[in-house]
């Protein structure tokens, strides 16, 4: 199991707190986490906004511990405080519901409806509850918390695509958006991933995969950065796999058939149409970003259409999809696969198109990824 450093946050379990104002949210977070984490006071609505701490709970793993605020806030800004909580949901594994003792029925407030409210959206996510009271013991808690078993657990990137002794070739262009002095995520976890197999990650910029191949042998497959995927095709024999780190996130988060369904609706796209493009990061914006300059020039090319598009980025996705034709969404790094997966179910039941990075900027490019293989055929 990869340790706390090693874990991105898109890979850990989340754990939310929830409960009234003034309930012992915050008192719980800090003791659990050994830290100050959020602020604590007798002051009702001290807690106005989601607070986050990394910290590994055994046997359970890296987790993300977040403090939320009151659900039973009030007023304009109260209403606003309870939907940035109840937002959290959206990337929750485990929802604990903090009772202050007070309530009716301790524990389990059923005749209170801020608690209905929760539990309807923690039902609705097929999100675990736990429920604690102030008071109780912690550590008789943190072992009921590291008991939890969760059912959707990361999947792997690449890890059951290889064999050690296996080599793969990761091409990773190096332009005006690549951030200084490292690789981008969804790089580095593959590339650990296929060390961690046993595997030999081979890693270049565009133009030197030529020479790389040919003098390489034995080559298992080659990925690339999903925006190299024309000058990559190109030079990459038939016989060698070709994919994208896009596509394998995809794959290991997402719903791949979903996504290549999605890709197949750019053809019925008609101008006047949106599209909307999502990210779960929220990155500084460079001159030729992909999401905002990249993606909607390459699928206005392709379609030969007029498009409206718009973006979210971070935990932002829309309530109302039926507005849009189309949402293409990002590989999924910093998010959980739960929610991603919540995202695809969304856009399912308002009976929008969803497709990822990779797999469109693969059919922009006359390249069709496999939900079977994800690989892709050329």
């Amino acid at each position: 199991m990869a340790g706390l450093n090693e874990t991105p946050k898109g890979d850990r379990v989340h754990i939310a707190f929830f409960g009234l104002r003034n309930a012992g949210k915050s008192t719980l977070v800090n003791r659990l986490t050994g830290q100050d984490v959020a602020i604590v006071s007798d002051v009702a609505g001290t807690t106005t906004d989601p607070v986050s701490k990394a910290m590994e709970i055994l046997p359970l793993g890296p987790c993300l511990v977040t403090d939320t605020a009151g659900l039973d806030d009030e007023g304009p800004l109260g209403e606003m405080r309870v939907k940035k909580s109840l937002d959290v949901l959206a990337t929750t594994d485990i929802a604990v519901w903090v009772a202050d003792g007070t309530e009716a029925t301790g524990v389990l407030p059923v005749e209170s409806p801020v608690y209905t409210r929760f539990l309807e959206a923690c039902r609705a996510r097929d999100i675990a509850v736990l429920h604690y009271r102030r008071g109780d013991d912690v550590e008789a808690f943190r072992r009921e918390l590291a008991a939890v078993r969760l059912v959707d657990a990361p999947r792997p990137l690449v890890g059951d695509l290889v064999s050690t002794g296996d080599v793969v070739v990761c091409v990773c262009p190096i332009d005006e958006s690549a951030p200084k002095g490292r690789l981008i995520l969804p790089q580095q976890q593959v590339v650990r991933e296929l060390l961690d197999a046993g595997a030999a990650a081979l890693v270049c910029q565009p133009p030197q995969l030529k020479d790389i191949l040919e003098r390489t042998a034995g080559v298992k497959f080659v990925i690339t950065d999903s925006q190299a995927f024309k000058a990559v095709a190109a030079v990459v024999p038939p016989e060698i796999p070709l994919t994208s780190f896009s596509i394998v996130f995809a794959r290991a988060k997402g719903d791949l058939a979903a996504y290549c369904a999605g890709a197949a609706a750019l053809d019925a796209l008609k101008d006047g149409d949106r599209v909307l493009i999502s990210e779960g990061c929220t990155h500084h914006r460079q001159c030729n970003d992909i999401g905002t300059v990249k993606l909607p020039k390459w699928i206005m090319a392709n379609t030969g259409k007029k498009l409206a598009f718009e973006w979210t980025s971070g935990n932002a996705f829309p309530e109302d999809l039926s507005p849009y034709a189309l949402v293409v969404h990002c590989g999924g790094c910093m998010l959980t696969r739960r929610a991603v997966q919540a995202r695809i179910a969304r856009c399912r039941a308002a009976g929008v198109p969803i497709t990822n990075y990779g797999v469109c900027i693969a059919a922009c490019n006359g390249i069709t990824a496999s939900p079977d293989t994800c690989m892709v055929r050329r």
